[in-house]
């Protein structure tokens, strides 16, 4: 699988939450073996003590949606999460990235500022991200979350499940199993 254009949030709403209760990890386009479109994974937990409100792989195209939970996570607990029709929209320049993505009930709008220099990364397969990942990303210094309008305070962790940033514009890459 590959991609490019990925606009990645993974936070907590608050300070003291032990995991991430927001992931917005979406690309411009994704390449799989099933087809391309706009596509990602979407957490949206803001109760931590409730179930999660969204959890998926969102698409614009439903067999590509479908393709993630059992080709790229199985063996990760977002080996089951169904697949979510959807929109991206991705917007990069030097210093900011932005996502929009909608699904039915809900708009979720992040903004990375302060995007870093880019790096091009390798990382071996660890528990949450069965695969290696390889490709180029800029960590960015802030970020900024809008859920149907409505600001969402978070809190970026300094390492994301698949070992870099929390908030990255990763241009482009590759998942390989």
């Amino acid at each position: 699988m590959s991609w490019e254009g990925g606009v990645d949030l993974v936070a907590k709403t608050a300070a003291g939450l032990e995991i991430p209760n927001v992931i917005i990890h979406v690309a411009r386009m994704v390449h799989t073996p099933v087809g391309s479109a706009p596509s990602g994974m979407l957490f949206w937990q803001p109760d931590p003590a409730a179930a999660p409100l969204v959890f998926g792989f969102v698409s614009s195209d439903p067999v590509v949606g479908a393709y993630f939970a059992k080709n790229i996570f199985a063996g990760t607990p977002f080996e089951n999460a169904p697949a979510i029709l959807g929109s991206i929209v991705i917007s990069t320049s030097a210093t900011e990235a932005t996502a929009r993505v909608e699904i039915h009930g809900f708009v979720f709008e992040s903004c990375l500022t302060s995007i870093g220099e880019t790096t091009m990364i390798d990382r071996a397969p660890a528990a949450m991200s069965p695969f290696r990942q390889q490709g180029l990303e800029a960590a960015a210094a802030s970020a900024t979350l809008k859920v149907n309008g409505v600001p969402v305070e978070v809190v970026i962790p300094p390492v994301g499940m698949t070992g870099g940033p929390c908030a990255v514009l990763s241009a482009c890459g590759i998942y390989a199993r």
